[in-house]
């Protein structure tokens, strides 16, 4: 697995959504868009939750629909290749550097924010963690909104007022789903195919309430979470995984066959996924944690933040401990070689001090600290191609 550098600016998951609004007559800025997407009334976007291209491509015979459609990538996802940083690329349409959502767990006013469940552990600490001032930038779908589109989210209930969210998906009409029934009702009533369907079904089945045909141009994101769960318990590409992919490239047909003319589906993903072999434990390694304050991140990307003048010791410790296992760098070397993209002063203080990002197979978790997180197989975070490489399947409007 090569390492492959983010491609800020060019071909990265947040040029999706610019690409996807010009496509609608609704372009974000004067500047051409990544992607020279067909013009459309209508555009789905369809996010699959850990659909990395070499995953799909080694599986292409269990997801004949998407194998099928064209690909504009693969794309890079940013880093660190992880769900909260790419989401919030996808939804703001900026790199990490200036969105500022930088890891799993990354710092804010000197606490480890869970940027997952959008938490601390302190409760003195929610009014600094508030979403919208952690990530102050208007969203693409506030800004398409504010431009005329009519804007839907299709995701699981529980994340309708999520941190997360609120952070980097703002904006629209958020409708919360419970299954991936629901999720194809959802999608198609957001462009105007509701009552078409609804009529081809069981009268009373399905809830048409509000739909009707969209007068101006729509866009519907939609997040599909669980392949990523399947791929951390199982790992990626074992039969349970298999069978994941094989349910979401029928709800691709499904989608395919019953969306109205004039509507775009792009389908893509918020990292790959690599099973890991033999992880480094820093909780059982005084090495990695003399000198730390705070350890964030992820098993395959840490933010490690130092006491004061503990930094040079250590980067050495790390360095000394992973060896050809991961690039270990200082935050003025993470951000001079573009790990970020583009980095803000304001959120320079959220990177580590020093920065790892993983090789290979490797991992550093925390069996004390991550206990859940530290006993999953299947990782994401860092910079191979396993996990920065994500499809962008469009299928062009009819």
């Amino acid at each position: 697995m090569a390492d492959v550098l983010p491609r800020y600016g060019s071909a990265t998951l947040a040029d999706v959504l610019p690409s996807v609004l010009a496509a609608l007559g609704a372009p974000l800025s004067e500047a051409a868009p990544a992607f020279g997407l067909p013009p459309a009334r209508a555009a789905v976007v369809l996010l699959v939750d850990g659909l990395g291209s070499e995953l799909l491509r080694a599986h292409a015979a269990d997801a004949p629909v998407l194998a099928g459609l064209a690909d504009a990538g693969p794309l890079t996802v940013g880093f660190p290749s992880t769900t909260p940083i790419s989401l919030t690329s996808l939804g703001t349409g900026l790199p990490p550097g200036a969105h500022g959502t930088l890891g799993l767990k990354f710092r804010v006013d000197g606490e480890l924010l869970d940027a997952l469940g959008w938490s601390s552990g302190r409760r003195d600490l929610r009014e600094k963690l508030v979403p919208e001032r952690v990530q102050p930038e208007p969203t693409a779908l506030e800004r398409a909104e504010a431009a005329g589109v009519a804007v839907r989210s299709v995701s699981p209930r529980e994340f309708a007022t999520s941190g997360l969210t609120r952070s980097g998906l703002r904006g629209g009409e958020y409708r919360g789903t419970v299954a991936l029934g629901d999720v194809v009702a959802e999608v198609l009533a957001g462009v105007g195919a509701g009552r078409m369907n609804a009529g081809r079904m069981n009268a009373g089945r399905v809830n048409t309430a509000g739909v009707g045909a969209t007068p101006g141009p729509a866009l519907v994101y939609a997040y599909l979470a669980d392949l990523d769960k399947v791929g951390h318990v199982y790992g990626p590409g074992t039969p349970a995984w298999r069978w994941q992919l094989r349910q979401i490239d029928a709800l691709a047909g499904m989608l395919l066959d019953a969306l109205p003319p004039g509507t775009l589906l792009a389908v893509t993903g918020d990292h790959g996924m690599i099973t890991v072999d033999e992880p480094v434990d820093a909780d059982t390694r005084p090495e990695l944690t003399d000198g730390v304050a705070l350890l964030g991140g992820d098993p395959r990307a840490r933010h490690v933040y130092t006491r004061p003048g503990a930094t040079g010791d250590v980067l050495a410790a790390w360095r000394a401990a992973l060896g050809d296992d991961a690039a270990v760098v200082t935050r003025d070397e993470a951000v001079a070689q573009g790990w970020f993209g583009p980095t803000e002063d304001r959120v320079l203080d959220r990177i580590g001090d020093v920065v790892a990002a993983m090789r290979g197979t490797a991992a550093v978790i925390r069996s004390e600290a991550e206990p859940h997180l530290s006993s999953f197989p299947g990782q994401h975070g860092s910079f191979t191609s396993a996990e920065q490489l994500v499809p962008l399947l469009v299928a062009p409007p009819a």
